[in-house]
């Protein structure tokens, strides 16, 4: 089980390391690094926002212990002192909610600016990630432009292959009807391949020869006959069918040259 994980592991690693673009790959790296810049500056944006709400709490409250010092004089000039010492009493509670607010407006400001900060760091290291990123993207499709024109060029890419083993192909097929039609002519030139039935047809000088042969038996036969008829004079009339026989072929031998 474990060696076939393992196979299998390998296997999904190499079809990743295939399906995967460079690309592609900075392009998401570079959308997430903007997206973590964007949270920053919220982040920001939330402390800015929060520490601007404590400074209206705190200019709010610095007017009304303002406010009651004021109460306080005028009490106290008016012969009251029970409300001047109220007015002084509440005024020291609001110094304690002013103090506590001036701490947190301090410890939310050193937060702003630390988050400031890091948002410009952040900021120069996307900017400088995106000119890395179109550098490294403008190299590899140039290469890979230049690795295609020599996988062309050489015949090793796959669509030249595919285009090498068809022009193989073909000329494997040209090759074998090439030497079927030397085959067939040798025979036919051999004579193995001739009409066993004698339909087929016969070259001129054969046919000729079997012509004037044929004429021959026929004025032969004639001659023959004739003779039988005559009685006696069978061997003259032989002799003389065979001589205008011959005379006959020397006669159509003479009109085939000319």
């Amino acid at each position: 089980m474990k060696r076939m994980g393992m196979i299998f592991r390998a296997k999904a690693n190499k079809a990743l390391d295939r399906a995967e673009d460079p690309r592609e790959t900075l392009d998401y790296s570079y959308q997430k690094q903007l997206e973590l810049l964007q949270k920053v500056r919220r982040g920001v944006a939330d402390v800015a926002t929060s520490r601007k709400r404590l400074e209206l709490q705190l200019n709010q409250l610095q007017g009304q212990s303002t406010k009651l010092e004021d109460q306080g004089r005028k009490a106290l000039a008016l012969g009251r002192e029970d409300l001047a010492r109220e007015a002084l009493s509440r005024r020291a509670a609001l110094q304690q909610q002013v103090t506590d607010l001036e701490t947190q407006h301090q410890t939310l400001q050193g937060e702003e600016e630390k988050l400031t900060l890091a948002a410009q760091r952040l900021q120069a290291k996307v900017d400088a990630f995106r000119t890395r990123k179109e550098t490294i993207k403008a190299t590899y499709t140039a290469a890979q432009a230049q690795t295609r024109i020599g996988e062309a060029f050489s015949g090793i890419s796959e669509e030249m292959g595919d285009v090498g083993m068809a022009i193989q192909r073909a000329e494997d097929k040209t090759a074998q009807l090439q030497a079927r039609a030397g085959a067939i002519d040798e025979l036919l030139a051999s004579g193995a391949l001739d009409d066993q039935s004698g339909m087929a047809t016969k070259d001129d000088i054969a046919a000729e020869l079997d012509r004037i042969s044929g004429g021959t038996d026929v004025e032969l036969e004639l001659q023959r006959m004739k003779a039988e008829l005559a009685g006696g004079g069978s061997q003259q009339a032989l002799e003389s069918g065979q001589q205008n026989g011959s005379q006959q072929s020397q006669g159509q031998h003479k009109f085939d040259k000319q």
